[in-house]
């Protein structure tokens, strides 16, 4: 079962995510782990992807799809995995279709929690105090203005990217707004019939 989950910052995608993993037995890769897994063993890719940062610059879509394409090799995510952050943009959508189709795959769900982002920031202010409260120091990215500015972000780069699945089918949506739990069902609801 191979699935990308597209949503903004803050909609519950990392919540669900852990479900699925707990649900399905597949890992959710995270391209930032993944890169900095990859500098650290040395691979071929990781070594490039090592240049490119220590060069101040950002790491191409053509690096990430390999680290992907690495990545997905491993024992672990032979029965699948979950994207998590990755694609962000229609080229890395198209990217990543074709070296899945290289490798005779699909994705098998892409799904996006519809969220509504005044909601968002309200929720996103209110884990701030309950981190706060708990005495626990406060992500730098956790403030009304940088949520704001991420969110910006996801809008003009990777909400097109939903148009793209849409476009092809395969996009599936739900109703991040609802009880956790309630999100939890329709996800596994979308993914049991996927598999069916």
């Amino acid at each position: 079962m191979r699935i990308v989950f597209l949503g903004p910052p803050g909609a519950g995608k990392g919540t669900q995510a852990a479900r699925i993993v707990e649900r399905y037995g597949i890992p959710q890769l995270s391209t930032g782990e993944m890169l900095r897994a990859a500098v650290a063993a040395g691979t071929p890719v990781g070594l490039e992807a090592k240049d490119v940062m220590a060069s101040g610059g950002l790491v191409s879509d053509d690096i990430v799809v390999r680290i992907v394409a690495d990545r997905i090799e491993e024992a672990d995510a032979k029965k699948g995995f979950i994207l998590d952050g990755f694609p962000r943009t229609v080229a890395q959508a198209e990217a990543l279709d074709r070296m899945l189709a290289g490798k005779g795959l699909k994705l098998d769900s892409v799904i996006e929690l519809k969220v509504d982002e005044g909601a968002l920031v309200k929720r996103m202010e209110n884990r701030v105090a309950e981190t706060i409260a708990r005495g626990e120091p406060v992500r730098k990215d956790d403030n009304p203005e940088a949520f704001r500015i991420r969110l910006e972000n996801y809008r003009e780069q990777t909400a097109p990217v939903s148009g793209y699945y849409a476009s092809k089918g395969v996009l599936k949506t739900t109703d991040g707004m609802r009880p956790i739990d309630e999100v939890t069902q329709q996800v596994f609801a979308i993914l049991d019939a996927a598999k069916a």
